[in-house]
């Protein structure tokens, strides 16, 4: 009699899950999740969305965000206090009171700054140049006829003629280009875009045609037929991370500074861009596909040959990617996570 009403106490007590630990299970909670949190500056969306969920992605989910709020969720700022409300069937995320950070009195509107997506001094050079341009993006962009003094190169503080900008601006600042090597799809084997490679900054010192400008950065040698393209200003858009409506599956076909692996905080170039439904703010997992073995079965009897079978071994889930820039067939994208080196045709799909 004990023993069975000891049995049936202990299965009680299973059968009884705790809510919270259920909501973790369900909603992907992470183990510790915090129960109200102050944001500071130096947080981004996605470390903050990181203290309370295992899957970042889910954040519009738990903070329950509509298409628009996620392109555009100018929500949070330092000292703003994210509180976790479990009072539900399922958690949510919402706002509480705001935290003053600072002593000393400081204006509404100018101080308060949202908080960008991912850290925006690793994705800033790639906001602010484009450095991967469609096939025959360069083409009719304007160019460098001569160089004063007839020089082969160009340099800081050199002066160029360039032809095609007769209308720019006095004092107008234009990049410096030349194509890089091409960007190939590994399925289609068709040219995606070519690499920009940045050679420098000018500014337009008297308009015309040709047009002079004075080269004031220089990153590398400039010279005759080079291309200029007009400086934009940097847009830092903070975008909600979240996972493609869609099935999506591409493969990384270039990495930062060309290295053969990469890892967290780099940047890699996808083969998948706007025309195949990735914009900014997408997370997709980065996989790693099995490799096909060969395995050997001894035969039985001593007149057969041993058999021989592919073996296809598992694909491997590894990391994570943010996409932050889309162009219309390929895409940057900022490794967040990793177990292993990030590789070259490595894949990346849907989480």
């Amino acid at each position: 009699m004990r023993k069975s009403i000891i049995i049936a106490v202990l299965a009680a007590a299973f059968a009884a899950t705790p809510l919270m630990a259920q909501q973790r299970a369900e909603t992907g909670l992470q183990d510790n999740a915090p129960d109200r949190y102050i944001v500071v500056p130096g947080d981004t969306l996605w470390s903050v969305a990181a203290k309370f969920l295992k899957d970042p992605w889910r954040w519009p989910e738990m903070w329950k965000l509509n298409r628009d709020e996620i392109k555009n969720p100018h929500l949070i700022y330092p000292g703003d206090v994210i509180v976790l409300d479990r009072s539900g069937q399922k958690p949510e995320l919402r706002m509480g009171e705001t935290v003053k950070l600072y002593p000393r009195a400081r204006s509404e509107d100018t101080s308060r700054q949202a908080i960008p997506s991912i850290p925006p001094r690793v994705i800033e050079p790639f906001l602010s140049r484009p450095l991967v341009i469609e096939p025959d993006g360069l083409d009719k962009a304007p160019r460098i006829i001569a160089a004063q003094a007839d020089r082969v190169f160009l340099g800081s503080g050199d002066v160029a003629y360039v032809s095609g900008i007769k209308d720019a601006a006095l004092d107008s600042v234009w990049q410096i280009y030349r194509p890089g090597k091409p960007l190939i799809d590994p399925e289609s084997k068709k040219t995606l875009g070519y690499e920009a490679v940045f050679l420098g900054d000018s500014k337009v010192s008297k308009t015309g045609d040709p047009a002079t400008v004075k080269i004031f950065v220089a990153r590398q040698e400039i010279g005759k037929g080079d291309r200029l393209v007009a400086a934009g200003p940097l847009v830092l858009n903070s975008y909600a991370p979240h996972a493609p409506g869609t099935q999506v599956q591409g493969q990384i076909i270039a990495t930062q500074g060309a290295l053969g692996e990469t890892g967290p905080q780099n940047v890699v170039t996808l083969n998948k861009g706007g025309k195949d439904g990735l914009e900014p703010g997408h997370v997709l997992a980065l996989l790693r596909l099995g490799r096909t073995t060969v395995e050997k079965t001894p035969s039985t009897k001593w007149f057969r040959a041993d058999k021989v079978e592919s073996i296809k071994l598992p694909d491997e889930r590894y990391g994570l990617v943010f996409v932050f820039r889309t162009f219309d067939r390929v895409s940057y994208a900022l490794v967040m996570s990793a177990t292993r080196p990030v590789q070259i045709n490595d894949v990346v799909t849907t989480p």
